[in-house]
């Protein structure tokens, strides 16, 4: 039986067990609407970012020999020495990158560890992080956990929601310690342009500042060559890069990214890294291995897939009343949802509740993204087309 604390003869303030940066931070926006979806049947869902494809069986194989191999064992902490060449040998063919595998890359799970590591590691209390909006809902809270304060970049529908130089240069200040961009953009679609990207380099160049670049949407630009900008010369040393396996080659559930940027900090994300994850798990080491090595024509086959959809489902929307700008690359449609009267949040519940159709409320990426709705067009032709149709009633209806 657990001992009741005793009475100390006077009153206290009762302090929170949980800490103030945790007790004042929001839900996921996204997982909170989807708990709404668990009590409904039959949904059509165009709301989860996850691509509707298999691991490739050549991929899964080969985890499952090295499985029965024996290897279950722990890596470096840094990854496989052998994945890490990989890995450099791959960004540099495909992108221009030069990255030293033994110093300046560390595999992490997932995309998501890798910035929790970076800002960690560059943080001091109350530094500040731009970050572009509308954006993955995860960085804010990311930023806030380590110690910063975010700070809104925000863009809107009329200007494309593109990146703005101007804006960001007014945001910069003394306290700002890192931006972070990604692009392709989760939930807009939007690309950089090599114009912006040097603009960007630039900038980072002039005041310091270490730009945080989610390219985990790299290979799915739709009728572009993608540019990174860890490619730019000179600002290697300011970039760091993330990406993994979990989009362009359907490996979500492998939960395997990697961090790519200068030795000091890569050396600092480790630190952190082998005290909290240790390592990425050995299995899904391998299977990125033979991602890299086995997997570009299946990749490539469904990064033109996405492509196709893409055509589809924005001429679909626009057909059924809803003005939508054609996304450059990832798996998004983020189309207007204002001649509907409704705000984002309200009008996906009422699509739930009367068309069973689940997509995301343009809210949960940022105060920019009011107005619209995420829709992921990750699933097959039928069920864009059907879950359109119903989008399209359910406004003919309101």
């Amino acid at each position: 039986m657990i001992n009741q604390p005793k009475e100390i003869g006077f009153h206290t303030h009762q302090r929170s067990r949980i800490a103030n940066r945790v007790e004042s931070m929001a839900p996921s926006g996204i997982r909170e609407f989807f708990e709404l979806v668990t009590s409904h049947h039959d949904i059509l869902s165009l709301g989860v970012g996850e691509p509707d494809f298999v691991t490739p069986w050549r991929i899964r194989e080969s985890a499952l020999y090295h499985i029965n191999r024996g290897e279950t064992s722990y890596t470096s902490n840094s990854g496989l020495p052998s994945l890490r060449e990989k890995i450099a040998a791959y960004l540099d063919h495909r992108f221009g990158i030069q990255a030293d595998p033994a110093h300046e890359i560390l595999v992490t799970v997932g995309v998501s560890e890798a910035l929790d590591l970076a800002l960690r590691a560059l943080l001091n209390p109350d530094d500040e992080v731009i970050i572009w909006e509308p954006a993955y809902v995860a960085y804010s809270p990311l930023v806030t956990l380590a110690g910063g304060k975010a700070i809104a970049l925000e863009s809107c529908a009329d200007d494309g929601f593109r990146l703005d130089l101007g804006k960001l240069e007014q945001l910069v200040t003394p306290r700002t310690r890192a931006i972070i961009i990604n692009y392709p953009n989760n939930p807009t679609g939007v690309t950089l342009k090599e114009f912006e990207l040097k603009g960007l380099a630039s900038l980072c160049l002039s005041h310091h500042i270490i730009m945080i670049s989610d390219e985990i949407y790299a290979e799915m630009t739709h009728d572009e060559h993608h540019i990174s900008l860890a490619s730019l010369p000179d600002i290697s040393g300011w970039v760091v890069l993330l990406s993994g396996f979990s989009k362009s080659f359907a490996m979500t559930g492998w939960r395997i990214g990697y961090a790519v940027g200068p030795a000091d900090l890569i050396s600092a994300m480790t630190r952190i890294h082998q005290y909290t994850m240790l390592c990425a798990p050995i299995m899904s080491q391998r299977a990125a291995e033979t991602a890299l090595e086995e997997g570009l024509v299946d990749m490539n086959e469904m990064c033109e897939i996405f492509r196709q959809r893409a055509n589809l489902i924005v001429q679909a929307l626009r057909d059924n009343g809803l003005p939508c700008h054609q996304p450059e690359g990832a798996f998004y449609a983020f189309p207007s949802i204002r001649n509907s009267g409704l705000n984002s949040m309200e009008f996906c519940r009422r699509l739930l509740d009367n068309e069973k159709v689940a997509i995301v409320p343009g809210s949960v990426f940022g105060r920019s993204g009011e107005g619209h709705v995420r829709i992921a067009y990750a699933a097959d032709t039928n069920t864009i087309e059907t879950a359109i149709g119903r989008i399209g009633r359910f406004i003919r209806n309101l």
